[in-house]
């Protein structure tokens, strides 16, 4: 290959690995808060009528809720690097936002036509902002600012054109009356863009050697009866304990990527000790005799991970090994439906009423 082509491919940032084309991408990092308050108490242990956490890169970083009224940091070196000061200012701050969840749910649930007797209600806010680094250079990626009643999309803030967009009817009023006020939409486009991303490079900076930890993935590849069909198996791919969480995983045919609209995805989860898992399916036919293996490029290894599926079935043969990595993989999807209660309810600043 002459210079001229190798120039060219290296621009276009991609590389061809036994047959699989890679995209070589810039890392992302994210700076997001979340608020939630529900509309009555449910009396259930470590679910709060209000809760607030930060989450650096999806690591919580700062928690308050509505019994210890404390923002606290999550993070030995949030509490190392930021001054007293900065947890009290946070503590009011967090309070002052309580006290506006508090009306503002009553002010949805009687827009929404509910009461007190029904179930629960959930307001939620989340805004925060994404960047992408390359090297040395960082540059803005995306703002978000969305509110959500019932887990339900309500109020989103559009960066582009600094404007509030109402995929919900009774959101429409509240949309009017916030575009009504110009400097509160140049006050959210400037955090987003400007005071967001300063925060973010500020708390990466402060934990940095902390952040920079990282775990390769471990990968597996098994196979089960398809739930309607007994003439096919679900083959599944999973790659998991890797951080951070930007990975590639490809599920191959001989050597060949399948097509992504016969593969089934769970999309990026969180584990329980801070790591990611991400596992994919395709369905084919039981007597299937050809070579799939499971394919996994990560910032933490120096090659892919190929791992070749056995040709096994766990609920055909009874194997006790595929067994075992089976009730791994429900183990670890039981423990994120657990842990996903406490931010189940997520979807979504400002001082203003509804």
């Amino acid at each position: 290959m002459d210079s001229g082509v190798a120039k060219r491919f290296t621009l276009l940032g991609i590389f061809l690995y036994f047959g699989t084309l890679v995209s070589v991408q810039a890392e992302t990092h994210s700076l997001y808060y979340i608020y939630t308050a529900l509309s009555k108490p449910v009396n259930l242990p470590g679910i709060y009528d209000f809760t607030a956490m930060g989450l650096l890169d999806d690591r919580e970083i700062d928690y308050y809720n509505s019994k210890e009224q404390k923002k606290i940091p999550k993070q030995d070196w949030m509490k190392e690097k930021l001054p007293q000061d900065y947890w009290e200012k946070g503590t009011q701050s967090r309070k002052s936002k309580e006290q506006w969840f508090n009306v503002n749910v009553n002010i949805l649930m009687e827009r929404m036509g509910h009461n007190k007797s029904d179930h629960v209600h959930i307001l939620q806010w989340r805004h925060g902002c994404e960047i992408e680094k390359q090297g040395s250079e960082v540059t803005f990626s995306r703002g978000i600012d969305e509110y959500s009643y019932d887990g339900e999309n309500f109020l989103s803030f559009d960066d582009k054109n600094s404007q509030w967009v109402a995929p919900a009817p009774a959101a429409v009023p509240t949309k009017r009356k916030w575009d009504n006020v110009p400097i509160l939409n140049q006050y959210t486009k400037g955090y987003l863009e400007k005071e967001c991303v300063d925060w973010l490079n500020k708390f990466r900076e402060y934990g940095d050697k902390e952040l920079r930890k990282q775990s390769a993935p471990e990968v597996r590849v098994f196979a089960k009866r398809a739930t309607g069909n007994k003439n096919n198996l679900k083959l599944t791919c999973m790659a998991t304990g890797f951080y951070p969480k930007d990975v590639t995983l490809v599920i191959r045919k001989y050597r060949t990527s399948l097509p992504d609209n016969e593969i089934e995805s769970t999309g990026v989860r969180p584990n329980h000790d801070g790591t990611y898992q991400l596992r994919k399916s395709v369905k084919i036919a039981e007597d299937e005799k050809a070579d799939y293996d499971c394919f996994v490029s990560h910032i933490t290894l120096q090659e892919p991970i190929i791992t070749k599926w056995d040709g096994k079935c766990s609920d055909c043969s009874g194997s006790l090994a595929i067994g075992v990595v089976i009730g791994i993989v429900i183990s670890s999807v039981v423990f994120i439906v657990v842990a996903a209660v406490g931010i189940h309810f997520f979807k979504k600043k400002t001082n203003t009423a509804y």
